[in-house]
């Protein structure tokens, strides 16, 4: 898919206010990472964990068909609000369901099956919100969690599940002093 003007334009304004104002944003740099894992996976039911403003819902939503689902939640009642805003001036083709609540009661009441997920909030609580998504994971489906450099002390539990469990192929993907880890479900 090829972003639209008007997500593009979005994504560089959010950038943009992002550097001056200190907000933590996935950024371009692990955007394009992610980005690519979208491409590859082509994903037909997506989960974001950690809306914040929607920038990474943005970079997904460019790369899904219009019937797929996008599912995500995002804590902050304000925020939400901020990333639906932007989500819809972004033009997306997919339409994104925007949960405001705490990820770890959200994800239980979640019914159907998700074959990409992105995490991208509370580093020491990777390890529950994928517990509490795993019997929703299909076979093959792709976790992409960021910060895995800069936070990899507070994602320890999740690193180690991910790594030695044998329930998932996993690598960890360098970008500056940070990283995303990538992870498919064997």
């Amino acid at each position: 898919m090829i972003q639209s003007n008007k997500a593009t334009q979005l994504l560089k304004e959010i950038e943009d206010i992002a550097t001056v104002e200190l907000l933590p944003i996935v950024g371009s740099q692990k955007g394009k990472v992610l980005v690519e894992e979208v491409k590859k996976a082509n994903p037909k039911n997506v989960l974001e964990v950690g809306t914040f403003i929607g920038y990474s819902a943005i970079l997904i939503g460019c790369e899904l068909d219009k019937d797929a689902r996008f599912v995500t939640i995002e804590q902050h009642l304000d925020e939400a609000e901020v990333a639906r805003d932007n989500i819809r001036q972004s033009e997306i083709p997919v339409e994104v369901q925007v949960i405001a609540g705490d990820a770890l009661d959200v994800i239980p009441t979640l019914k159907c099956c998700f074959d990409f997920v992105f995490l991208d909030a509370t580093k020491d609580e990777y390890y529950q919100y994928l517990k509490l998504v795993e019997d929703k994971l299909d076979k093959g489906a792709i976790i992409v969690a960021d910060n895995a450099g800069r936070f990899a002390a507070e994602m320890k539990e999740y690193l180690d599940y991910v790594r030695t469990s044998g329930k998932y192929s996993s690598h960890y993907v360098g970008v500056g002093d940070d990283g995303l880890e990538v992870s498919v479900k064997l």
